[in-house]
C-alpha cells in the first residue's frame, strides 16, 4: 500500500476516496470489460473536484501524482493478468482502456521495463522453476 503522509482531515479524506474508487475498477474479471476511470480528470470527475486540486491534495499525502497512482495500479493489475490468464496483451491492454495494442505495449514497457510478453514468460518460468 502507499505511504500515506498526514495533512489534514480534508486532504486525506480525499487521499481515501481517490483509492476507493481506484480499488473499485479491480480485479478486472473480463477480456471485454473497460476501466470507467483511466485518467486523472475521470476521477476527479467522479469525485466532483478539480482536478488540479486532487493532483495536490495526493501529491501532498503520498508525494505521487494521480496519474502515477493510476499507472502502478494499472501496472500491477496487468502484470496479475499476464501471469494468471491466458487473454492476449491486446485483450489485457483494451481493459486499460487502450484502444491500440502497440500503446499498451509502450505503457507496460515504460513502467516495467520489459514487454508484456516478455513479462509474462519471465513470471510463469518462475513459477515452473
Amino acid at each position: 500500500m502507499e505511504k500515506i503522509i498526514f495533512n489534514s482531515n480534508g486532504t486525506l479524506r480525499l487521499t481515501e476516496l481517490f483509492f476507493e474508487l481506484l480499488e473499485k475498477q479491480f480485479p478486472v474479471s473480463s477480456p471485454y470489460s473497460k476501466m470507467n476511470c483511466r485518467y486523472p480528470v475521470d476521477f476527479a470527475a467522479a469525485l466532483s473536484i478539480h482536478v488540479n486540486h486532487l493532483n495536490r491534495c495526493l501529491k501532498d499525502s503520498t508525494g505521487k501524482t494521480t496519474s502515477q497512482h493510476i499507472a502502478d495500479r494499472i501496472t500491477r493489475e496487468a502484470g496479475r493478468l499476464l501471469h494468471s490468464s491466458l487473454w492476449n496483451v491486446c485483450e489485457i491492454g483494451y481493459c486499460f482502456g487502450f484502444e491500440e495494442g502497440p500503446h499498451f505495449i509502450n505503457f507496460f514497457r515504460k513502467h516495467t521495463q520489459m514487454s508484456p510478453n516478455a513479462y509474462r514468460k519471465m513470471t510463469r518460468s518462475m513459477l515452473a522453476a
